[in-house]
């Protein structure tokens, strides 16, 4: 009789065993995205407002040194920011000594244009902005075979 006797494997299969294997893990924050632009929307704003307040800040000066109406810097500056005070005008009384004038409505104007941006930043904020936060987790694993 032939007999072969054929060794017992008691491992798997030793081709089907994984050499290596690497897990990935990626956390993300799925509110981050909104809070960046919320917090580029609060800084528009800010800018935006800020550049009416140098302009306001500038006529004040001109005025307050008693700088030539007819220069043409002095003309774009009172141009530009004469609607912006116009709501403020006659408000309070100007005081005024020889070309120099302490224009109050200036004054008034760039106190109310800073709250006014204020409380845009503020409702924007509750309409756009984000304090949630969150971890999501994804996890990947890859196996590298013989």
């Amino acid at each position: 009789m032939d007999e072969r006797q054929q060794p017992a494997t008691t491992t798997p299969n030793a081709a089907s065993a994984p050499v290596a294997e690497q897990v990935e893990s990626t956390i993300a924050d799925p509110y981050a995205g909104r809070r960046e632009s919320a917090y580029r929307l609060r800084q528009g704003i800010y800018i935006l407002f800020g550049f009416i307040e140098v302009l306001l800040a500038i006529r004040f000066i001109l005025r307050l040194f008693g700088a030539n109406a007819q220069a043409g810097f002095a003309q774009l500056i009172y141009g530009v920011t004469g609607p912006l005070v116009a709501p403020f005008q006659g408000l309070f009384g100007t005081v005024q000594s020889d070309a120099s004038v302490l224009e109050s409505a200036s004054l008034v104007a760039l106190v109310v244009y800073a709250l006014v941006a204020w409380l845009i930043v503020k409702v924007a904020w509750l309409a756009f902005g984000e304090t949630r936060s969150a971890t999501a987790t994804t996890t990947r694993r890859t196996s590298t075979k013989r």
